[in-house]
């Protein structure tokens, strides 16, 4: 069933693992998250990030995509994790990455968002506060939950881009949280957006100890997030390559270092470049094995971006000859399901992989089947 992100941030807190939260940008993603969560019998976390929500809403140049674009696409990904997890065994909870401003939030939450991120780590901390607490007061109302961030990860996923980071400081988490009353928030400390984290890439697990024993000292509920933290698995890269992709200076955070802060106060954990990586290493090899897919009628035209975009593996660049397959899932040939097959494979590869490191097999049973309505309540009677 859908359940407010709370619900299953709670179960982390109180079982101390972390729970990984996947972005998806085509009905196929969406609907391949779900079951490998339920094959391990996983809440799941689906996210959609503000410039998913415009592609799902059919802008391919979706870097220009407007409001309208996005209430859309909110609605194109809503209805696709509704058709595969509202009658699901699993607690599934859909969020909004990265969102840009209140009306971003409010899309999303119209169109069926259980969660949202407000991200104004950008602006002057006061600025910041106010911003995430008007948020925070239109979500709670609904019952939806809410997730702020504090600090500066460098790096460029979608229109979030930083030359530098700017690491969280622990007291002014205390105070960013009483001020706004969020459930989660995704700290600076030392992980990256974008593919390419820096070969050794160091987390500075210190300040995520340190904000979550500050936190448990107030007695304050607020679930601490990991961005950027995909993990680029070498083997992937080296395949795409060997297949005619030309990838270079791609490197992630260690699975081992995930695998320790989600014992040391992180509770979710935002996944994506993995994601791409696998379903483009699948495309390619698909037409890499299988010449005769290159003339395709219906996805000839996916080999020859393919071809022309050697070193992007974002598949939004190579899926926009079948916007009706990864907006509404159409699948009208043979061919087609091939492509929709290499992108659920993809997905289940790398959040199967990752499901087990983080720790959530078999823990659905643990989170709280709640409405949004039930926990509209509850914020009401708590003040927040």
């Amino acid at each position: 069933m859908l359940v407010p992100m709370r619900a299953i941030l709670e179960a982390t807190e109180k079982y101390n693992y972390a729970q990984g939260a996947f972005n998806v940008n085509a009905v196929a993603q969406a609907k391949a998250v779900i079951q490998v969560h339920e094959m391990f019998r996983s809440a799941a976390i689906i996210q959609g990030a503000d410039l998913a929500n415009a592609f799902m809403g059919g802008r391919t140049d979706f870097a220009n995509g407007t409001l309208e674009d996005k209430k859309v696409g909110a609605n194109n990904i809503a209805k696709a994790v509704k058709l595969y997890g509202e009658d699901s065994p699993i607690p599934v909870a859909l969020h909004l990455d990265h969102g840009k401003n209140i009306d971003s939030c409010i899309a999303a939450m119209d169109g069926g968002y259980t969660s949202v991120m407000i991200d104004g780590s950008s602006l002057p901390f006061e600025d910041n506060i106010a911003l995430t607490r008007e948020v925070v007061k239109l979500a709670h109302e609904r019952g939806v939950t809410v997730e702020g961030e504090l600090g500066v990860l460098a790096g460029v996923e979608d229109h979030v881009f930083s030359e530098t980071s700017t690491y969280t400081n622990p007291m002014d988490a205390i105070e960013f949280v009483k001020k706004t009353g969020v459930d989660a928030l995704a700290i600076s400390y030392g992980t990256k957006h974008g593919a390419n984290k820096g070969k050794g890439a160091k987390i500075r697990k210190e300040i995520a100890i340190a904000t979550k024993e500050c936190l448990r000292h107030e007695g304050l509920f607020c679930a601490l997030v990991s961005h950027g933290s995909s993990t680029v698995p070498q083997y992937i890269v080296e395949e795409i390559n060997q297949l005619g992709g030309d990838i270079h200076n791609a490197y992630g955070i260690s699975k081992e270092q995930l695998k320790e802060v989600s014992r040391l106060g992180i509770a979710k954990i935002n996944v994506d470049t993995d994601i791409r990586l696998a379903v483009t290493r699948n495309m390619r090899e698909l037409f890499w094995n299988n010449p005769e897919l290159r003339t395709s009628e219906s996805i000839a035209p996916i080999y020859q971006l393919l071809e022309t975009k050697k070193s992007d593996f974002d598949p939004r660049a190579f899926l926009t000859p079948i916007m009706d397959t990864v907006m509404y899932g159409n699948v009208p040939t043979e061919d087609v399901a091939k492509i929709v097959d290499c992108i659920e494979r993809g997905v289940k590869e790398v959040v199967g992989t990752l499901i087990v490191e983080f720790d959530s097999v078999g823990k659905a049973s643990l989170v709280e089947r709640v409405t949004l309505d039930e926990m509209a309540e509850r914020y009401k009677k708590a003040g927040i």
